[in-house]
């Protein structure tokens, strides 16, 4: 089975063609993977490939590529690598991939190549981004880099030298392989067959041409592997390139590779968004205009003729002897008139219309040759897939059928036996068929909602392993040792004391919760959700007092300057005359003033520190840190979080959120956390009144502002951007500064903007603070923590660009005094869309901040609420928080449960869903998780 010798004592493979055979009839393309480690590695080059073209633009959507880099060397290992520093390097880059952000993955692909090209032949565009990145590698290291082992006359002229020795043969590239993975102009070319004539159906009858046989019959679906060996050789099995998958035409996988579905599970997981009936083939006669319809029948003429406007038409004759049809093209491309040939059988899919004469026709309709065997595209209920061009889907099907006969069987189920039996939930084998290629009668439209059976299989898993992973962590954080403070209820009266009011209800049950964690031995972890204006700071501040009363610090993590100065300057003023000190860290105010800063907080003088992330900074330390409270939690990722945890010895936690999280949102990525409410706003506020205005309205919104104004009050006015961009038509801060200036004079104006200096900002808010500054004219820095009680109207321009929690936070700055307050919402409706204006309208409707994150969730999902939404990483494939709740329920339930009695899934029943846990959801879920 091998080739003729090279010259480093190896041997070439016989050349494949494109179906990966040999002459011999040898499948390569498996055995080849069984033996030769450079096959392993080679499989990251399509990958590669993909995420480099065009100059990285396809990188965002490469997803699972670090796992698919340490899957590559495991398998490389196994079939008999040596550790070279390349190899193990190329393993280094495959564990840190996800962690990096979009510009360091980018570095790191460079990095790869040069790897990868050190071990195995890669193509020249891969070569030039290794040349480019092995200069940076040789730089960073002291003297060359070693040069290859390989002999001169191997390397091509193209090739720099390589820095070791290659691991696998330089095969030569299998014509399968496309140049680039882009899909081609035109569909796949057919192979030509000899035309098959349909006979004649009677009017009305349905009909499948007899000359496509029966559905093939797909594998059996394998029983539950009762060993992790077993299982092990399943899941490698599924995790097959693609690329490697024998005889697979390179446009479909194209359609897939592209979408970053690499491997032959994750192209399962490529789910349809609809499904078309063609278990019914209706004879000509039969169709009805107005109608969709399927009918098959033979091409009887081609024509092409231009249209008045000059623009080419294509018309094509079919005929099944007892009716006929004329398929219309408009401004077809080239390779459409070659897609047909008189006396090829093709089926023709699409709305049915009456032309000339009363002739039945179908414009642009979806036409598919039909060939003997073909079971994916006509007989059945076939799938249509979101993204792919409608003649691109009969390739796309035939693979996907292909995937599911042979692969699909093969599915591990990680779903314990007795939660499916309790459940009623179908083996995922069973749903992925059932979902891609629905039996006839199934219900479609149910499928189309994801409300049939097989996706409420998959729903269920999904949300399954999101609470099995909670529940986990939440066993483990309670089994840690932590801190038990001194809580009882004279504490508690000590550390409310020094507030300058009375708490709520609502505020002292949510505290009271807080105190009954903190006295105990494991380490608090909850979650405080209020509303904007609830009084989530004095909640927190009474937390503080208690973990300083106890003897330990407290570090106070905001997402901007401004919010921490402000928290600072509020903690100070309550702590007024009681000898506890609290700092204020930052990054930009740099200098004598905050080493003294950072030195407090070391030696433990300062007993809070609220900062910024500069509190993740290594040169600060705590001497005895005991709390950690994190206000605006979805604005830290979970590394900062735990990076600032782990400056103590297993503090408690307090993250806090005034965007109100829906209670799925909040079951599903905070199901680890305790969770507390603060419901109802402090005596003396009063509800903001929200109204909508178009851009020709504006006119009456500057009447309100200009009474409230001429009243004494204040007023904010929003911009989405800081100045005036050519790649932008939205209105700017600083040119509307300028001309708010002229409107509303003689009140002065001020400017507030991340991009100025930390003192600038510092003194427009105190300006505006002191009631100097009349109008402050903002972008969205000041969305969280401004408190100017005074203020009175928020005016948000470009509103319909502004996402729900957003708006909701902007509202939140008005209304904090005992004035009645306006949020005036200016929107630009002629390029607004259906969902920005269900956004506006659900602000104008409702004052419940809970009301509107379960809108915002409907509308754009938990990527927003969570401050992932550019992380290029989705939690949930097939689950939807907002449709999905009673799945969500019975997930958490069986989840907690199964922890409950087995906190280290060690039961064998259990084995399949902790390998599952720990290989094929660790990665999506590690961002769920609050440190």
């Amino acid at each position: 089975m091998t080739g003729p010798r090279r010259p480093d004592g190896g041997c070439h493979p016989r050349p494949l063609d494109s179906s990966g055979v040999n002459e011999r009839g040898e499948d390569l393309l498996q055995e080849g993977a069984r033996e030769s480690p450079g096959r392993q590695l080679e499989a990251l080059v399509a990958p590669l490939r993909f995420a480099v073209r065009d100059d990285f633009a396809a990188l965002p959507r490469l997803h699972g590529f670090g796992e698919l880099v340490r899957g590559a060397v495991t398998r490389a290992r196994s079939a008999g690598a040596p550790d070279t520093p390349e190899l193990l390097a190329l393993a280094r880059e495959g564990d840190a991939f996800e962690a990096r952000d979009l510009a360091a993955r980018r570095q790191a692909v460079g990095r790869i190549a040069a790897h990868l090209a050190a071990l195995v032949p890669v193509p020249g565009d891969l070569q030039e981004l290794a040349r480019k990145a092995r200069i940076g590698l040789t730089a960073a290291r002291a003297g060359p880099a070693p040069r290859s082992a390989r002999p001169a006359a191997s390397a091509s002229p193209a090739s720099p030298a390589s820095p070791a020795a290659p691991i696998g043969p330089a095969a030569p590239a299998s014509p399968a392989a496309p140049a680039s993975p882009a899909a081609p102009v035109g569909p796949p070319p057919a192979p030509r067959r000899e035309a098959t004539r349909a006979p004649p159906a009677a009017a009305g009858a349905a009909a499948v041409p007899p000359s496509l046989g029966p559905p093939s019959a797909p594998a059996p679906i394998l029983p539950d592997p009762r060993t992790a060996a077993e299982r092990a050789e399943r899941r490698h099995l599924l995790q097959t390139p693609l690329a490697r998958v024998p005889r697979v035409h390179p446009a479909p996988r194209a359609l897939l590779e592209e979408r970053g579905y690499l491997t032959v599970e994750q192209a399962l997981e490529f789910l349809p968004r609809a499904w078309q009936d063609r278990t019914r083939v209706d004879p000509i006669a039969a169709l009805r205009p107005g109608a969709e319809g399927t009918a098959s029948g033979q091409v009887t003429y081609v024509r092409t003729q231009r249209m008045r406007s000059g623009k080419p038409m294509l018309k094509v004759g079919v005929s099944d002897g007892a009716g006929k049809l004329e398929l219309v093209f408009f401004n077809p491309p080239p390779w459409r008139a070659r897609q047909f040939a008189a006396g090829e059988s093709i089926l023709a899919t699409g709305k049915v219309t009456e032309g000339f004469g009363g002739a039945r026709q179908m414009t642009q309709p979806e036409v598919e040759k039909l060939s003997a065997g073909d079971s994916a595209n006509v007989g059945r209920v076939v799938p249509v897939y979101p993204g792919p061009a409608d003649y691109q889907h009969p390739a796309l099907r035939k693979l996907m059928k292909r995937l599911c006969d042979e692969y699909a069987g093969q599915a591990v189920d990680d779903l314990p036996a007795a939660v499916r039996s309790r459940r009623g939930l179908a083996g995922r084998a069973e749903a992925l068929r059932a979902i891609h290629f629905p039996e006839p009668g199934a219900d479609l439209a149910a499928a189309a909602a994801r409300g049939s059976a097989p996706f409420r299989r998959l729903i269920f898993e999904e949300l399954f392993f999101l609470q099995l992973a909670l529940a986990r962590k939440r066993q483990g954080v309670r089994q840690e040792s932590g801190i038990a403070f001194a809580a009882g209820p004279d504490a508690l009266a000590r550390a409310v004391s020094r507030l300058p009011f009375t708490l709520t209800a609502a505020q002292a049950r949510a505290l009271g919760e807080i105190a009954a964690d903190m006295g105990r031995p494991e380490p608090m972890n909850r979650l405080l959700q209020g509303d904007v204006g609830s009084g989530k700071t004095a909640v927190a501040f009474a937390a503080a007092m208690l973990a300083v009363g106890s003897g330990y610090q407290v570090a106070l993590m905001a997402p901007t300057e401004i919010l921490a100065a402000q928290h600072a300057r509020t903690l100070s003023g309550w702590l007024e005359g009681s000898g506890v000190e609290v700092a204020l860290v930052t990054s930009q105010a740099r200098g004598k003033g905050q080493k003294a800063v950072r030195q407090a907080v070391a030696e433990g003088r300062a007993r809070i520190a609220v900062g910024t992330h500069a509190l993740l900074e290594e040169d600060v330390s705590f001497e005895r840190l005991g709390l950690v409270v994190v206000d605006e939690q979805h604005r830290f990722g979970v590394l900062q979080r735990a990076g600032l945890i782990g400056k103590g010895r297993r503090p408690d936690v307090l993250v806090m959120t005034a965007t109100p999280i829906p209670r799925t949102l909040a079951l599903a990525f905070y199901g680890d956390l305790d969770q507390s409410k603060i419901t109802e706003l402090p005596p003396g506020r009063t509800p903001v009144e929200t109204a909508v205005f178009g851009d020709s309205q504006r006119r009456k919104a500057y009447q309100v502002a200009r009474g409230e104004l001429d009243a004494g009050r204040q007023v904010y006015v929003v911009y989405p951007l800081v100045a005036e961009s050519e790649k932008s038509d939205l209105a700017d801060a600083t040119s509307g500064a300028a001309e708010i200036a002229k409107l509303f004079a003689p009140h002065p104006v001020g400017l507030l903007h991340g991009k100025l200096k930390a003192e600038e900002k510092d003194a427009v808010m105190g300006r505006f603070r002191s009631g100097e500054l009349r109008i402050l004219v903002a972008t969205t820095v000041i969305e969280v923590g401004v408190d100017v009680p005074n203020a009175s109207v928020m005016i948000v321009e470009h509103a319909e660009r502004f996402g729900l929690s957003q708006l909701h936070q902007l509202r939140g700055r008005v209304g904090r005094g005992a004035a009645k307050s306006h949020c005036l919402l200016i929107a630009h409706f002629k390029k607004a869309g259906d969902e920005a204006r269900e956004r506006l309208e659900a602000m104008a409707a409702t004052q419940d901040g809970f009301e509107i994150a379960r809108v915002d969730l409907k509308l754009r999902g938990p990527g927003e609420l969570l401050g992932t939404r550019q992380s290029g990483q989705r939690f949930l494939e097939v689950a939807d928080l907002y449709r999905d709740e009673a799945i969500l329920d019975e997930a958490r339930e069986e989840a907690f449960a199964l922890v409950a009695g087995d906190p280290e899934l060690a039961r064998p029943e259990h084995a399949a869903a902790a390998e599952a846990l720990a290989e094929r959801w660790a990665q999506r879920l590690s961002l769920a998780q609050v440190g």
